[in-house]
């Protein structure tokens, strides 16, 4: 940055120019090598990348909530036991990554500054709707990289001002977005945590609630998913859990969650295969 400084220790006059409101395009225009999409791998290569796994969400009344089991994975490795998945992306919203964890952190780092750099430019919060956009075009820029291997495919949650509730996006490698209704998940074990999130969810849920849910539906696709990892009660490793509501992101801290994990796992010494919904 030195270098490009003038002897009066100025910023440059690019960094000075009014621009786009976008952050990414703001990089592309001047750095562009900056960008995760920008760069190729050399053909044939084969690159054996750490990757986050399971990400689930769910609505409920007031808010929503987002969370991560805290295991990365190398082929059949066990690559690490508690990186964080769930990361929030400005004061409404959060996003957790399932996908090549490196190029996952990276891009909600980028996404993060996009929103920053909006509102210091406009003057005024991005719509949760426009947030959702915003990533949708990080991901497509992403594609080169999917294609080689490394992909990324986070989960994006917020509270929407403008509605008054919150609301779930997924996407796929291409940007692809969906938006769900009700709960979601994303990532290896997203089979089995959603098999558990659809008999288990109700609309009519609190904030704690929520929260136990989400566990639960991590619980079982750790059972199910051997790249799912589920509460280390020894280690005292538990999944990152997050509620965003009308006053804000807030993550719980480790003792809540401690307090829900261990609360699941001596029920599940009696019911091993977790709670059961009624027939009917």
């Amino acid at each position: 940055m030195e270098a490009n400084m003038s002897g009066t220790g100025r910023l440059p006059a690019a960094f000075l120019t009014p621009g786009s409101s976008s952050f990414m395009d703001f990089l592309a225009a001047h750095s562009p090598e900056l960008l995760p999409g920008r760069r190729n791998l050399p053909e044939g290569l084969t690159i054996e990348a750490p990757h986050g796994t399971t990400i689930v969400s769910a609505v409920f009344d007031g808010g929503v909530v987002i969370a991560g089991d805290r295991r990365a994975t190398m082929g059949n490795v066990i690559a690490q036991r508690d990186i964080e998945k769930v990361f929030p992306a400005d004061e409404y919203s959060a996003v957790g990554i399932a996908g090549t964890a490196g190029l996952a952190v990276e891009m909600v780092r980028l996404f993060q500054l996009e929103l920053e750099h909006y509102e210091k430019i406009e003057g005024t919060v991005l719509s949760l709707e426009g947030k959702a956009n915003r990533l949708t075009t990080m991901i497509r820029g992403n594609l080169g990289m999917a294609m080689q291997g490394l992909a990324v495919v986070p989960m994006f949650a917020g509270y929407d001002l403008d509605l008054g509730r919150g609301r779930i996006f997924t996407y796929d490698v291409t940007g692809g977005r969906s938006e769900e209704r009700g709960f979601a998940a994303t990532g290896s074990g997203s089979v089995f945590a959603r098999g558990s999130l659809k008999k288990l969810y109700r609309s009519d849920l609190t904030g704690d609630q929520a929260a136990t849910l989400v566990v639960q539906a991590l619980y079982d696709a750790a059972d199910d998913d051997s790249a799912t990892g589920g509460p280390d009660l020894a280690r005292r490793i538990f999944p990152i859990v997050s509620l965003i509501t009308e006053g804000g992101f807030r993550r719980l801290a480790e003792e809540e969650v401690a307090e829900i994990a261990v609360s699941i796992t001596d029920h599940r010494r009696n019911q091993p295969d977790g709670p059961q919904a009624p027939l009917l």
